[in-house]
């Protein structure tokens, strides 16, 4: 997939304002600091069309931005922001939550995961989570340019391992470096083909 357009259209805390034309929607998630913006800036060749903060936790706000005219890239807030304090990840919580389960435009999540790391328990259960309610998802390991190919495998096969302890089968599995512009292809050509079997 080519990505000619992508702007940004709407910035809202309810789903019930976002964009109702019923174009399909592909949303991404995950910890704060995870790497999303530069993602999502990586994916859609734009450099600043999603806001990288060096604060972490700063998006509070289900942001869409329309590409090609014809699908739209939905970047959630980030999860589990400890120094948020307890008001505001229950906030944080019903945001996702309302739009994930409300949404029916959603065809596919992302849910960003740091290479670098052991599998972490918040990312575990907010899978489990998607499971339980029949959400479709893939996980996107993100950062892989940060350490060396045997520990990433090391750290993808952990994942993995800790996920079928629990699952049948896995959902799909891409991994991704913002920098070298790694598993950019292959999410695009993931969402193409969904968008094709419409």
């Amino acid at each position: 997939m080519i990505i000619k357009s992508a702007e940004f259209i709407i910035s809202n805390s309810d789903y019930k304002k976002c964009p109702q034309d019923g174009k399909p929607e592909y949303a991404f998630i995950g910890r704060s600091n995870v790497g999303k913006s530069s993602l999502i800036n990586m994916l859609t060749n734009r450099k600043g069309l999603a806001m990288t903060s060096s604060k972490p936790g700063k998006t509070m706000l289900i942001n869409h931005f329309l590409i090609n005219e014809q699908w739209y890239l939905v970047d959630l807030p980030g999860y589990g922001y400890a120094r948020r304090g307890k008001e505001g990840r229950e906030k944080i919580r019903e945001i996702i939550e309302d739009y994930i389960m409300e949404r029916d435009q959603l065809l596919n999540l992302f849910v960003l995961v740091d290479s670098r790391h052991e599998p972490q328990i918040i990312d575990l259960e907010f899978m489990e989570w998607l499971g339980e309610n029949g959400i479709p998802f893939s996980i996107v390991f993100t950062k892989a340019d940060k350490q060396g190919p045997v520990r990433l495998q090391q750290n993808i096969d952990a994942y993995k391992e800790k996920l079928l302890e629990t699952w049948e089968e896995l959902p799909p599995v891409f991994i991704t470096s913002s920098e070298k512009k790694q598993g950019r292809e292959e999410l695009l050509n993931y969402i193409e083909s969904i968008n094709k079997s419409l």
